[in-house]
């Protein structure tokens, strides 16, 4: 069985097109998650509905308090029941043959202990147009930062984890930060496992005022620690290109420079980033500047 994770916060206005997607599935063996992440707006009235509702999949529904969309993943990993999990926002939806298509390509990687899962793509809601060339992708087995750094793949795709993969690479949490970007569980799935990709739409998606990728950097500043374990990250790996060891050293310190919620100076910063404080202070200063006009 597959597991459709969906973490939801405040997303009560688009969670209907997605469960709408769900119930046109012309496969069933799967089930859906909802971790509401502290919602105050009707997203557990709707999930409450849902529930008593004769549906072809079973529907489980999790509240709790605002943490953050990976401590979210967390809940959904300890809850699933199935093989493969899915994680598909509250804003987006599924085209009717996608679960059928996930459930024939992980059958062909499930026993195999190389692969952590499949991976397939994303495309606009009209689902005529995949993500930047994210198409080329298609018949490749390799690791996620293979896609992005050999074979210079880029754009969002549609992952789907083996759940015992997810099981041994929690996220980490700290406390009083609600933000982590999800590849630093991601790089780290990289370095022992691969993903077979696939050329099939299997996710549809759009980005909405208010949702983490249009607040991606006030997230990086009300989450410094987070941010430092990611950019530091990649600053410290050295099988990572040299350009993006730069970039991740530069905005280390677009993120850390001055934050109060850093709680001071990071004295165990990346060697490397040491050279790029100026940059990133400029780019620090830059971000302020917006700020106010």
């Amino acid at each position: 069985m597959i597991t459709v994770f969906t973490p939801a916060y405040n997303r009560a206005s688009t969670l209907e097109r997605l469960y709408k997607s769900l119930k046109a599935q012309t496969c069933t063996d799967f089930e859906w998650i909802i971790v509401d992440d502290g919602s105050t707006d009707g997203t557990e009235d709707s999930a409450r509905k849902w529930q008593r509702e004769e549906n072809p999949f079973p529907l489980r529904y999790v509240k709790t308090a605002n943490g953050g969309k990976h401590r979210a993943i967390n809940i959904g990993v300890k809850e699933a029941r199935g093989e493969a999990f899915f994680i598909v926002d509250s804003d987006d939806c599924l085209p009717a043959g996608a679960v059928e298509r996930i459930a024939e390509v992980f059958a062909s990687v499930a026993e195999d202990g190389r692969f952590a899962g499949i991976c397939g793509l994303k495309a606009e809601l009209d689902g005529k147009k995949p993500l930047f060339n994210s198409k080329e992708a298609a018949g490749r087995d390799c690791s996620m930062l293979d896609i992005r750094y050999k074979y210079h793949i880029k754009g969002d795709m549609a992952e789907v984890f083996k759940t015992e993969v997810l099981k041994e690479y929690p996220f980490p949490c700290f406390e009083g930060e609600k933000f982590l970007n999800e590849a630093v569980v991601w790089n780290k799935i990289s370095g022992k496992y691969v993903m077979r990709y696939i050329g099939d739409v299997l996710y549809y998606c759009e980005y909405l005022p208010g949702g983490l990728t249009a607040s991606i950097r006030k997230q990086y500043r009300n989450s410094p620690q987070g941010a430092k374990l990611f950019y530091g990250g990649i600053a410290e790996d050295k099988t990572m290109p040299l350009k993006e060891r730069i970039k991740a050293c530069i905005l280390y310190w677009r993120y850390l420079c001055f934050n109060k919620k850093a709680k001071g100076f990071p004295t165990d910063a990346p060697s490397l980033s040491l050279f790029f404080i100026l940059p990133g202070m400029l780019l620090f200063a830059a971000d302020k500047i917006k700020e106010k006009l």
